[in-house]
């Protein structure tokens, strides 16, 4: 067999060149009818055999329906199989907009043309072989293939890739196909035709290139461990191509995309299923695609104003005398913070998960976490969706089916990759009896005042269980989301509908619960370039509110005793003011006066943080209602820049604000402006773009940051400890115009510095 299709199948199948394994691949449709406003395409697949270094044809040759339908305007749904995802599947939350547009039937001698009512083209069928010019008969002809197009929107044409081919037998990928072992159906498979300079974007939280040609991604959630491989936390079957497209695999099983790799004229995708469900989206912009992709999945919840406050954590405090004396020294020292996190120290035994606060080490917790409230803090906590075989509550939970069965002679299993606690396996979260048992356990801790959850883990689930509902197969990467939605319908339910969390993992849908965040970053540069990259890949996933750990989250060598630098300390600091959420958490202390050297920098940066928190807001609510997300890779405002295409290290904070974060010790870089004028925000420079402004020197106290020339911003331009003290009515317009001088010296907003920014 072909090595690269070997290699492509080995995926599904650990002998991948057994004999009793059965490729079936589509011919072009023998017959296509209209019918309730689809289409269906009467397709034959022709069996093949390894043979060798080729696939022969087999004996076998069966017919299947292929089913093509246009939602609105802009996306074209095309399923196979005979269990395509139902419409109430929790991985889809469909707008009130989005209704089925049907499709007739045109007949041309050379294809069928699907039109919708507005006589746009949605699908294209070909009848006739491409002509050829006959020369010599030593080669048999291949066989007809699969020449079906897709039109999202009717401008862009996606073709099925349907000459993969170096001879007949010998493929590169197939445009549409299966494969049986043992008669059973075990995955799907499909290809689409990549153009030479195509790019492709999305997948989840990718910590690679922003261009993801030329690579294979497995979609398969797992506790990445760090940003620095190929795991991931966040895997999104979506991506988005430069061809003006995005492509939805809706699915939850384990699933891969080849991005113009295995063959470079292919983007390809299997799923460990015996259904594809394809969703091609257009809508011509980057922004538009994305706002389909949300109308099919779910939009953000917005999130409440304290949140874009900073949260202060570590791994971990452990009483609530550590707590308070933490809030207290932040708020002496002038550093603006809104949340206390608390992670795993604050039961029993630390990672001993059981809801409960630890009377020992946070006696009297609700009037700890009222007196941190007084102090202008809210309490967010950790915990994870299983329950440790040390806690009393295990048995309680045991008793009334919370966790999924495991067989008798399996071991306990599902820790973190740090600590010694054994759990007893996953809660079965398809179980509506484990959900309310759950939610009661957090509904207590609202009770008492906790603000938010940190919905840690649910990456992985126990593969060897029974659950109420579904396979593990299918249950596996799906877990992430149910987990969240419980988590943030409990706090909705508590805390009169101004709900968030703190997630990690995440698939399809979950953009619906913020906010996520990276994971365990190494506290590294390249720990921070790669976070970056994590977070612009899943805001063209969907996802529209993110964060990550400052400074990175473990030491490299010694995960807990090597400290980040203070220049690294500050460098993620800068980053993180201009990104969606602000979170300091670590293995080591967090706390900016825990590195005096710097932390005057780091109380002015914060300051500005705060100061930027109405823009935040604003920027926030728009994220909720269209398809942008907070954080914005280049591309979502320049995707005919080819440049953009290729820049992971820059970015866009809302509509206006251009950052080039510092990714080094040396505090140099270059910086790319795209078309436009833009406004140096530190001194009121105009500098005219499409231009590379090359090593570009920065003191610690600053990065690069433009404005879009024009721009007028919401500001806050008072001194403030926490967003209980701002005064919303006293917000200011900063205007990015001919009298703005740079952030220290502009007079447009009040009084003369009155940010108290002096970088």
């Amino acid at each position: 067999m072909n090595p690269l299709i070997r290699n492509w199948l080995e995926f599904e199948m650990p002998a991948g060149q057994s004999a009793d394994n059965i490729l079936f691949c589509a011919q072009r449709p023998q017959e296509v009818i209209a019918k309730a406003g689809e289409v269906r395409m009467e397709v034959p697949f022709q069996s093949y055999r390894n043979a060798g270094d080729q696939l022969n044809p087999d004996t076998h040759q069966r017919k299947h329906t292929v089913i093509a339908a246009a939602i609105g305007d802009e996306i074209v749904r095309v399923t196979f199989g005979d269990h395509p995802v139902a419409d109430d599947s929790p991985m889809l939350d469909w707008h009130p907009t989005l209704k089925k547009s049907p499709l007739t039937l045109r007949t041309q001698e050379d294809a069928w043309l699907a039109t919708d009512e507005r006589g746009n083209v949605r699908l294209r069928m070909d009848r006739i072989d491409p002509p050829v010019r006959q020369w010599n008969d030593m080669m048999s002809k291949p066989a007809a293939a699969f020449t079906v197009s897709v039109l999202p929107d009717g401008r862009v044409d996606v073709p099925f890739m349907s000459w993969d081919i170096f001879s007949p037998g010998q493929f590169n990928s197939f445009p549409l196909a299966y494969v049986e072992q043992g008669g059973r159906r075990t995955c799907s498979m499909f290809s689409l035709h990549a153009q030479a300079d195509e790019c492709f974007a999305g997948t989840g939280e990718r910590f690679a290139k922003m261009d993801l040609s030329g690579r294979t991604i497995d979609l398969q959630n797992a506790d990445a461990l760090g940003v620095n491989n190929r795991r991931a936390y966040k895997n999104i079957p979506f991506y988005i191509s430069s061809r003006g497209y995005g492509l939805l695999i809706l699915t939850s099983a384990h699933a891969r995309v080849s991005l113009a790799d295995l063959s470079t004229r292919a983007a390809m995708g299997l799923v460990r299923q015996d259904t594809l469900d394809l969703f091609f989206i257009g809508g011509g912009s980057i922004e538009r695609i994305l706002y389909n992709y949300r109308r099919l999945t779910g939009f953000p919840h917005d999130v409440p104003a304290w949140s874009y406050g900073t949260w202060m954590g570590r791994m971990t405090y452990a009483s609530a005398a550590e707590v308070t004396q933490a809030a207290t020294r932040l708020r002496e020292e002038r550093f603006p913070c809104d949340v206390m996190h608390i992670d795993t120290g604050w039961f029993k035994e630390d990672w001993a998960c059981d809801w409960q606060f630890c009377n020992d080490k946070f006696p009297q917790d609700q009037q700890f976490i009222a007196s941190l409230r007084d102090l202008g803090y809210r309490v967010s906590l950790w915990q994870l969706p299983k329950v440790s075989v040390k806690t009393a509550l295990f048995e309680e939970a045991a008793a009334q089916g919370v966790l999924a069965t495991r067989p008798e002679d399996a071991d306990n299993a599902g820790g973190s990759n740090f600590s010694t606690q054994r759990y007893a396996g996953s809660i079965d979260l398809t179980n509506p009896r484990a959900v309310e048992w759950y939610q009661s356990r957090l509904r207590e801790l609202f009770d008492k005042g906790v603000a938010a959850i940190k919905a840690d883990f649910g990456e992985e689930i126990d593969m060897n269980a029974r659950y109420h509902a579904g396979t593990p197969e299918l249950l596996h990467n799906m877990y992430a989301l149910l987990y969240q939605k419980l988590i943030h319908e409990a706090t909705q339910q508590s805390r009169d509908g101004n709900a968030v969390i703190w997630a990690r993992a995440g698939w399809i849908g979950c953009q619906r619960y913020p906010i996520h965040w990276a994971g365990d970053a190494a506290s590294t540069w390249d720990g921070l370039a790669a976070s970056i990259r994590g977070g612009l890949h899943l805001g063209l996933s969907g996802f529209g509110f993110w964060s990550h750990d400052i400074p990175g989250f473990h030491g490299v060598p010694d995960f807990m005793n090597t400290w980040p630098s203070d220049e690294l300390y500050v460098r993620w600091t800068q980053a993180a003011v201009f990104g969606s959420h602000l979170r300091y958490h670590g293995a080591q202390p967090r706390e900016p006066y825990e590195y005096p050297r710097v932390s005057g920098i780091v109380r002015q940066w914060l300051r500005l943080r705060y100061a930027l928190i109405p823009y935040l807001v604003e920027q926030g609510h728009k994220t909720c209602q269209s398809g942008y997300p907070l954080l914005r890779a280049m591309i979502l405002h320049h995707q005919d820049d080819p440049v953009c295409w290729h820049i992971d290290d820059q970015f866009f904070c809302g509509d206006d604000l251009l950052v080039a974060p510092i990714l080094n010790s040396q505090g140099i870089r270059n910086v790319y402006l795209p078309a436009g004028k833009w406004t140096d925000l530190w001194t009121g420079e105009s500098i005219e773009g499409p231009r590379w402004l090359h090593n570009v020197k920065c003191p610690l106290e600053r990065i690069p940051v433009y404005a879009r020339s024009g721009s007028v911003i919401s500001i806050n331009p008072l001194h403030v400890m926490c967003t209980d003290e701002m005064d919303w009515n006293a917000v200011q317009s900063l205007h990015f115009n001919e009298e703005y001088k740079g952030i220290t010296r502009s007079r447009q907003i009040g009084k003369q510095s009155s940010w108290g920014i002096t970088l």
